[in-house]
């Protein structure tokens, strides 16, 4: 038997098979447990039985490996006994381990701490008193329910105490002079609150309700600022309303209303470079203006045609009439003075009409208190309203003898020679553009309702989005593919919100779908009015940057690491900019 394979098995078994069977297990037992000998009875128990019947078939490695069986059994159910008893107190024991016997955690591993503290990135000592204060917190509620007032004092004196010592520290370097002694003074009072208020269950409840309740307070608090940035977003500071006040004054007291437009043969010359810029924001058209002039290397062909609204036309031809960009040309419209454009051709001026949009913008009982956020906030933005926004679907009609004409947002910055856009081939496409979709963002999902059928059945909802801001659109293509109807068609549908919400970058990715040629990425870089975390270099090195979001350069908002890339093209030292007390 000794000599044969484990995978050997007797059919028909003697009586010299079970007694040598019997022998086998015997042996194994006494080699299992060396305190017994073979002459020993176990309790019936721990042996194991082997089958008589003759139809079965057992072999050695068989019987072993079940009892390997039932002794891993055992093993696993007291670990998962013992894993449960710790974890029905581990919220508790995290929080005590950092605060009960501080003296002894000092003194027995000084040395440890002691590094921990000289090393200047080190955060220990600060993370403890916090871990300190939420247990004072706990135990402090505990204590009132309790009647155990001057323990209850204590500890919210010590919790003070320990937050006056953090302050807005974020390292051990940081903290208050003191902090230490003040941590160990905690230490001795949650020591004596432990002894007095520990039950397991009743701190691991108390903190559980602080998790909850903190997590309120922070959603709350983050409401409240989406609020706030939205409303101080669209709100115009002071130095900025002044500047238009004083351009609009002096226009028409000195005279320049009298001036006519210069150069009408460069504004409808084809053969120049023209950008369309539509804003009613003179420093920001000024800075995209001069930005794009400076790193021009023909400055003398560039024709910028700046549309404004009727409010702030004066200041912005008179802006531009005393501070005129090197060689290039500027024509300033008003949109006003765009007789073609009522609500009978524009669907958009059509719905502003309708009821149902001004009570959208304008009911008296809309929410819009802190406590709301910024949902309904960010889509009463005016410039949902103004016809400025959604001018860009008819430049063929403002324009109509240019072949190619180069779409700017005011708030972008130049920072390269343009000018070989125009000759790139958009492959019959009528609007070229920078994508933004990376991985699974920015992708039309996102701006559009696919669960309406109008768009799931004739969008992809893992199509790539773009961004407007700075496209080169083909006019020519344009009028043969009837774009403009197409925008049209679609904000008719669009009337009662629920294909997208407002705004201009859905009915563009809607109008222009399979009709976008992607430009390269360094064309346009965007992100600079939200994300604080963009590659500097990536910034640098673009043609076109964009402050896309909230973050305006021009407001105290602004990313300040950003701020000089627009502040460069800034006349500062402009009689007009001073009195208005615009300054870097």
């Amino acid at each position: 038997m000794r000599d044969l394979s484990d995978s050997w098995i007797w059919e028909n078994p003697t009586h010299q098979y079970q007694k040598t069977s019997r022998e086998f297990m015997e042996s194994f037992q006494t080699e299992s447990n060396p305190n017994h000998s073979t002459d020993e009875h176990y309790p019936e128990q721990s042996r194991v039985q082997i089958p008589r019947s003759s139809s079965m078939t057992m072999t050695p490695m068989k019987i072993k490996r079940r009892v390997m069986r039932q002794d891993r059994r055992k093993a696993r159910a007291a670990e998962l006994t013992r894993e449960d008893k710790e974890n029905d107190d581990h919220i508790v024991s995290a929080a005590i381990e950092h605060t009960e016997g501080f003296d002894t955690t000092i003194k027995g591993k000084y040395g440890i701490w002691r590094r921990e503290y000289e090393n200047p990135n080190s955060d220990s000592t600060l993370k403890l008193m916090q871990d300190q204060i939420i247990m004072a917190k706990a135990y402090a509620n505990i204590a009132k329910s309790k009647n155990k007032t001057v323990l209850y004092e204590a500890l919210i004196k010590h919790s003070r105490d320990s937050q006056q010592a953090i302050g807005e520290a974020s390292s051990d370097t940081e903290l208050h002079l003191g902090a230490l002694d003040r941590a160990k003074a905690m230490g001795h009072v949650l020591s004596i609150a432990k002894d007095q208020l520990y039950d397991c269950l009743l701190v691991s409840r108390k903190l559980r309700a602080m998790l909850q309740s903190t997590e309120d307070k922070v959603n709350i608090q983050k409401k409240r600022s989406a609020f706030l940035i939205q409303l101080a977003a669209k709100t115009v500071p002071r130095p900025l309303h002044c500047l238009p006040l004083q351009l609009a004054a002096n226009y028409y007291l000195q005279g320049y209303h009298k001036k006519g437009n210069l150069d009408k043969e460069k504004i409808e010359d084809p053969s120049l470079y023209h950008y369309a810029i539509f804003s009613d924001n003179v420093l920001a058209a000024s800075v995209v203006v001069n930005s794009t002039v400076q790193n021009a290397k023909e400055p003398e062909k560039h024709v910028f045609h700046i549309v404004t609204d009727k409010l702030n036309f004066a200041a912005m031809r008179m802006w531009f009439l005393i501070n005129p960009p090197s060689k290039a040309t500027i024509e300033v419209q008003n949109v006003d003075d765009f007789k073609w454009l009522n609500s009978s051709y524009c669907s958009v001026l059509r719905q502003l009409e309708s009821a149902r949009i001004k009570e959208y913008y304008f009911k008296a009982n809309h929410p819009s208190s802190l406590s709301v956020g910024s949902d309904n906030l960010k889509y009463r933005n005016p410039k949902y309203l103004s016809m400025l926004n959604h001018l860009r679907f008819y430049l063929p009609e403002v324009y109509p003898k240019l072949n190619r004409i180069l779409f700017l947002d005011d708030d972008i910055v130049v920072q390269r020679d343009l000018t070989p856009l125009w000759s790139i081939d958009l492959k019959g496409m009528v609007n070229g553009a920078v994508e933004t979709c990376k991985e699974s963002f920015h992708r039309f999902d996102k701006y559009l309702n696919f669960s309406n059928p109008l768009i799931s059945n004739n969008f992809s909802p893992e199509a790539c989005g773009w961004a407007f801001g700075m496209n080169m659109f083909d006019l020519k293509e344009w009028k043969k593919r009837n774009i403009t109807g197409i925008y049209h068609r679609w904000q008719d549908m669009n009337e009662d919100r629920t294909l997208w919400k407002l705004g201009t970058l859905p009915p563009g990715l809607i109008t222009f779908y399979n009709l976008t040629y992607p430009l390269d990425r360094g064309w346009h870089v965007l992100g600079l009015g939200y994300d604080p975390a963009l590659n500097l270099t990536e910034i640098e090195n673009g043609a076109v940057i964009h402050y896309n979001g909230n973050y305006k350069p021009w407001l105290n908002l602004a990313v300040s690491k950003y701020k000089s890339y627009w502040s460069r093209y800034v006349m500062f030292d402009n009689p007009y900019l001073r009195v208005c007390n615009l300054s870097e």
